[in-house]
């Protein structure tokens, strides 16, 4: 019998009162796991007015005690990090190897967020006048939101709210209705960690959840990680509404081949960086572009035996490499994205349809796909799979391997594998795409700097985490202080200036 999920909310588990529910499934087994409430717009702008209610206390919280609570939060999560990457595992699909390790990456953010004592501190200037001091501080904006999607139930939302809540700011997360449970495991460690009731809210629901959050006067801010679509949306909507932004879609990394780079280390690095999680990554290498057809060649000739040696199995399995897509759903699109290409006149060269597992035949499994000879025109290199399937562009020169990630439509992440320390320099200083890798296939910056793709893959002018994470999180108030010295200066009817 699948279990009835709950909202978190002031520190508590309450149950849905709509009589919505979304399924949750178990992508391995296909199973019906648990029911997930959908909250009303009621619902939502309750659990908004509880966070606002938590605010003020949280706000005047000294971001020293604020920072112990990180400390603590980030404890209990290694603690219990085994049991977390379980969650994810039986929900999205992902290894358990991987969802450890994203787990990780999330934790990162939330270790880089401990040290906010000193990330919030102002500047100072003495005596810019007679007797006239100038200083500015970083103070919380409010309640805040996290939007989040299916493929990091820990990561992405750590990414959001371990910055946002040490900076004092309460946080009101929405994860996806596909995989929720995690989400709500990570709010229920905040309140062991010491956080208020209230601080880290979460609200499941569709988009009468989403619609509520972006529109309502409370939210203050709005971080958003998902499609393009769905991002262009959220990003229009919230900030006609007055509401600061960074809504992150979807992507089309490129991975440039040159003549000159280690064909395995190539090869290795686009199985890792296409096929693991089952490609669904904003991150993900989709498109491999290798300069020459002798390079592609070779590139092909080591790629193919990977390929179809890739140890696709159940996603708590040790020894398994890929797990299966998060939904029956999604695995039918991505399917239907690789019928299309066949159609399109691209070489097929693995195809991982009609993968089956023993003992799995209702689990949602497809096996890695490799297409050769794909076109710029043609839809399974315009357009997100996120799925197992890398396709091969081939190209002539170095120049249209810099052109084709610089045109296309998305801008998330790129990498370069070459021994030649001029054309990687040239190519980094040139492609028009927000992260760029030399010699490492998903380039994702660490906490302390800051994530973020350009053109469609991004849209608002901050970047996740690092240094823009806290700007964003915070407003700056600037103050200017003179205390009395006894000396009359009489009325002044000009703009104060230096004197």
């Amino acid at each position: 019998m699948a279990t009835e999920l709950y909202h978190f909310v002031g520190g508590k588990k309450v149950k849905g009162t709509s009589g919505r529910f979304g399924d949750v499934y178990n992508p391995t087994t296909g199973e019906l796991a648990a029911k997930a409430p959908f909250a009303t717009a009621e619902e939502v702008r309750a659990v908004i007015q509880n966070s606002q209610d938590a605010f003020a206390g949280w706000a005047a919280t000294s971001p020293l005690v604020r920072a112990r609570v990180m400390f603590k939060f980030k404890e209990l999560c290694e603690k219990h990090a085994d049991e977390i990457a379980t969650l994810i595992s039986n929900e999205h699909g992902k290894v358990h190897s991987d969802a450890k390790g994203s787990l990780q990456r999330g934790l990162e953010v939330v270790e880089f967020a401990c040290g906010i004592p000193h990330l919030l501190k102002g500047e100072y200037s003495d005596n810019v006048s007679r007797g006239i001091d100038l200083y500015s501080m970083r103070q919380p904006l409010g309640v805040v939101s996290g939007i989040t999607p299916f493929n990091f139930p820990a990561m992405v939302p750590m990414w959001m709210f371990g910055v946002a809540i040490a900076c004092g700011n309460t946080f009101v997360l929405k994860p996806s209705e596909k995989d929720p449970s995690c989400p709500l495991r990570l709010a229920e460690l905040m309140m062991e960690a010491g956080a208020p009731p209230g601080v880290l809210n979460v609200v499941i629901g569709d988009k009468v959840a989403v619609d509520t959050i972006i529109t309502d006067p409370n939210v203050k801010a709005v971080s958003f990680v998902g499609s393009t679509p769905i991002a262009h949306y959220v990003y229009s909507t919230a900030a006609a509404h007055g509401k600061r932004v960074q809504a992150m879609g979807g992507a089309k990394n490129h991975m440039i081949v040159m003549p000159d780079a280690d064909m395995d280390q190539a090869a290795d690095a686009l199985i890792g960086a296409g096929y693991g999680s089952a490609g669904e990554r904003c991150m993900a290498v989709s498109v491999a572009v290798p300069v020459g057809d002798k390079t592609a060649d070779a590139l092909i000739e080591k790629l193919t035996p990977r390929v179809r040696a890739l140890k696709v199995g159940p996603s708590i399995a040790p020894d398994s490499e890929m797990g299966p897509l998060v939904t029956k759903e999604h695995l039918a699109k991505v399917k239907g994205y690789v019928d299309h290409g066949v159609k399109e006149g691209a070489k097929l060269v693995v195809d991982g349809r009609e993968l089956k597992l023993q003992g799995y035949e209702n689990g949602y499994f497809m096996g890695g796909c490799l297409f050769d000879g794909v076109k710029p025109e043609m839809k399974i290199y315009k357009e997100e799979i996120f799925g197992p399937v890398l396709s091969t562009v081939r190209v002539d020169t170095f120049e249209e391997a810099v052109r084709l990630p610089s045109e296309h439509e998305f801008g998330n992440g790129v990498a370069i594998f070459t021994r030649d320390g001029d054309a990687a320099r040239d190519f980094a200083n040139r492609v028009q795409v927000g992260m760029v890798g030399i010699n490492v296939p998903i380039p994702v910056p660490l906490a302390f700097h800051t994530f973020g793709g350009w053109k469609s893959s991004a849209f608002g002018d901050t970047n996740q985490h690092g240094p823009e994470g806290v700007r964003f999180y915070t407003k700056i108030k600037t103050v200017t202080s003179r205390w009395p010295t006894g000396i009359r200066a009489g009325a002044e009817f000009n703009i104060p200036t230096l004197k």
